[in-house]
């Protein structure tokens, strides 16, 4: 056999990503075969992977990609075992070029099927385990359809996609806005009306019991008691809930003789007090009830309408660990 080239050894490597050496072996190995010797490096990233199967991947690149008319996106997470491998710039990388070709498919298993460079991106994969030496895994793959998509990345860890009905003059900035809010806040759903009533009443319970456990060793240590809410979601405060509330407050203010003439500009303050004590649940969860991260003083809803005719029509989030 003839002495392999380092010309032929760059090539595989720029191919493969794998280290010189590795490329090197693997092409004295097939007698100098490009194919064989990829097939070689292959193998032994299945080697790799299979000795770190039950290795935990919670580090890792979120990120997302937008088609050149923003009607589509995707945000993946390309997933490792450590933050060091996940800082590589080639790491980050081929997650880029993850979500190049995932642009293009509507699910994580037909993604993982398709093509890259003449295999598969589950074979990428396996290879790329090799390469590293770390367990490498998709972890996460969503995907919006809209008028307009826009995101916004946090960083490396979190990565968001939102979707709106129309595509209005700074759509951009909007959907970034909501990207953000959506990356800090964690909301899960829209609005409370997407709400299964079992489902509020079950975390209605559990709530109240974790308060009022954590009531009896405050209470032990001398410390104010949490206050116990009756509520945690708009969807239970009917306009009967709202107008016993209001009844309460005239009474309240009755008995610290607050003259009557004064109540309309009290009540809906603390109204609006009641509402927000009573929906905690909405402000964790539902994007267009939370308070708008950039104006505290306004919702999320309320932030939209300034821009006219647009509704969210979907949004995902995608995240390490």
């Amino acid at each position: 056999m003839g002495v392999i080239k380092a010309a032929d050894v760059a090539t595989l490597r720029k191919q493969t990503g794998a280290g010189m050496m590795d490329c090197k072996n693997a092409l004295v190995e097939a007698n100098g075969d490009f194919d064989t010797a990829i097939d070689i490096l292959r193998k032994k990233g299945q080697k790799v992977a299979a000795k770190r199967a039950d290795r935990e991947a919670s580090e890792g690149v979120a990120t997302t990609k937008i088609n050149t008319d923003n009607t589509v996106g995707v945000a993946i997470v390309l997933a490792c075992e450590t933050d060091f491998v996940a800082k590589n710039d080639s790491f980050k990388e081929l997650t880029s070029q993850f979500a190049d070709i995932a642009l293009n498919y509507k699910d994580k298993e037909s993604f993982l099927n398709a093509d890259f460079g003449g295999m598969t991106v589950t074979e990428k994969l396996v290879e790329q385990t090799g390469v590293i030496g770390e367990k490498l895994e998709l972890s996460a793959f969503e995907r919006v359809e809209a008028d307009f998509v826009g995101s916004y990345i946090h960083g490396v860890r979190i990565g968001v996609l939102v979707g709106l009905n129309n595509a209005v003059n700074n759509a951009e900035v909007l959907s970034k806005d909501l990207a953000m809010q959506v990356a800090s806040m964690g909301a899960t759903t829209l609005s409370y009306k997407d709400f299964d009533a079992e489902f509020v009443a079950s975390e209605t319970e559990a709530r109240i019991a974790v308060i009022e456990k954590d009531n009896i060793e405050l209470g032990r240590l001398g410390k104010t008691l949490k206050n116990v809410p009756q509520y945690i979601s708009m969807a239970q405060l009917t306009d009967e809930v709202l107008a016993g509330a209001k009844t309460d407050i005239e009474n309240q203010l009755k008995a610290e003789g607050k003259p009557e003439q004064i109540w309309d500009k009290i009540v809906p303050g603390k109204i609006e007090r009641f509402i927000s004590d009573n929906t905690t649940l909405d402000q964790e969860q539902c994007l267009l009830d939370q308070n708008f991260i950039k104006d505290e003083k306004q919702s999320v809803s309320d932030y939209i309408k300034t821009y006219g005719d647009v509704e969210v029509s979907s949004f995902k989030r995608v995240s390490l660990g």
